[in-house]
């Protein structure tokens, strides 16, 4: 067993539900299986707030005014949605745009949500990924589109700070480089998976789940809401 292994097997035993939260994220059936709430999530998300304390409510609060309601039922609903109603659940003007846009663009792919999201997940270019119809959208960054990506299906992994300071003192504790480069970063966590036999997306969960609020980690203090999202 390599030292890198023996590293994050010791990080990966404090968060064992992770295995289960990824393969139900790769099967496309985090919200319940909603596309639209997916979306919804990776627009709020993009901003930067606490996912758990910020986005979250505000996620269920917009399931409860709109797709509960029967107000939006699609992705082509959630394009033409009244952005004036739409930020009343939530202020911010350029996640609403981005959210439609991206909803606009998924509807054109396929009538069935989650086949769009995972066609679009498949066919996706990480290597030319600012070109991409997605990624073009004003305010979709990398870690947006992989974010997409990973709930359209895809094992990979988002380089958000908090995945690159918790891998890089990973890589740091068995005496190898760090990487600060998103691109170089994605592939060398793949790297890294298939030392270690743990996919990409996990190793990208665990990263976040470990982390501490209010003396708990993150996968002990939100148990709860885990298992829907």
């Amino acid at each position: 067993m390599s030292r890198l292994k023996k590293v994050v097997d010791r990080y990966m035993q404090k968060v064992p539900e992770v295995k289960g939260y990824c393969e139900r994220c790769l099967a496309t059936r985090r919200w319940n299986g909603n596309a639209v709430l997916m979306v919804v999530d990776a627009a709020f998300t993009s901003i930067g707030l606490n996912y758990f304390q910020a986005v979250v409510p505000k996620v269920e609060e917009f399931e409860r005014a709109f797709v509960r309601t029967g107000k939006i039922k699609s992705m082509e609903d959630l394009a033409s949605a009244d952005a004036g109603e739409l930020k009343k659940v939530w202020k911010n003007e350029r996640s609403w745009r981005m959210a439609k846009e991206i909803a606009s663009y998924l509807a054109s792919l396929n009538e069935n949500e989650k086949e769009a999201l995972c066609a679009w997940a498949r066919n996706a270019d990480l290597k030319n990924w600012r070109s991409d119809t997605i990624g073009r959208i004003n305010g979709v960054g990398i870690n947006t589109f992989q974010y997409l990506r990973m709930m359209g299906g895809i094992d990979t992994v988002m380089p958000d700070k908090i995945v690159k300071r918790m891998i890089n003192k990973i890589l740091k504790e068995v005496g190898r480089n760090s990487v600060e480069e998103d691109l170089a970063f994605i592939e060398t966590v793949h790297e890294i998976s298939k030392e270690t036999g743990y996919k990409a997306i996990e190793l990208c969960w665990m990263t976040w789940l470990v982390q501490s609020e209010g003396g708990k980690t993150r996968i002990e203090k939100y148990a709860k809401v885990l298992p829907r999202i």
